[in-house]
């Protein structure tokens, strides 16, 4: 009963600090209001049971992801009027797959309730979900898991080659000239008379 009700209180402020994330005015709190709801995710997943991947989802996305977003809202001049603009042309879509998304929630709740649902199994002592978690990812789901990392990797690469550009007016070193060079050609010794000799 007790997480049960943990649960919902997680979940409430899961869905109010992702309210909070797109009505905020201001990027970087809407940043850590998203911060919020990533703690909050990791907490229900520490209710079920899964450590490893609360552990990872706050090491991630917290710690790395948060922080570069955090990086580039400070650091960039962002327009805000214009970031805004689209907000009502975009929200008969965005309510409608937000209503879809509490439909099934509440389908989920209803089959819990009224016992359609099968009730969770016990688990035996000594279980490792983290060992679980690699066994699966690594024998069932192989292809898949090999497949996801090449599409991140492809991701990567692109979005270099899309956001590298050459500069016309940057000086760069070319190692094969630098290699040629010899001490004739860049030192020249000039004899001058000295003080003595006037």
């Amino acid at each position: 009963m007790f997480e049960a009700l943990l649960f919902y209180v997680f979940g409430f402020v899961i869905l109010a600090s992702a309210l909070c994330v797109i009505t905020a005015r201001n990027p970087v709190y809407a940043a850590l209001y998203l911060v919020l709801a990533f703690f909050t995710s990791s907490a229900i997943w520490l209710l079920l049971h899964a450590e490893f991947l609360a552990i990872t989802l706050v090491l991630v996305y917290v710690g790395a992801v948060m922080v570069l977003f955090l990086f580039v809202v400070m650091m960039l001049d962002i327009n805000l009027e214009r970031l805004r603009e689209g907000f009502w042309q975009y929200l008969p879509l965005g309510a409608t797959v937000g209503f879809l998304m509490a439909a099934e929630m509440a389908a989920m709740l209803y089959g819990r309730w009224s016992g359609l649902a099968t009730p969770p199994r016990a688990l035996p002592p000594g279980y490792s979900n983290t060992k679980e978690l690699g066994r699966l990812l690594y024998t069932d789901y192989v292809y898949a898991f090999e497949l996801a990392a090449v599409v991140l990797l492809v991701a990567i690469i692109a979005a270099i080659a899309l956001t590298l550009r050459r500069r016309k007016d940057s000086r760069s070193q070319d190692p094969s000239q630098q290699v040629k060079a010899r001490r004739a050609d860049r030192v020249r010794l000039v004899s001058m008379p000295s003080e003595n000799d006037r």
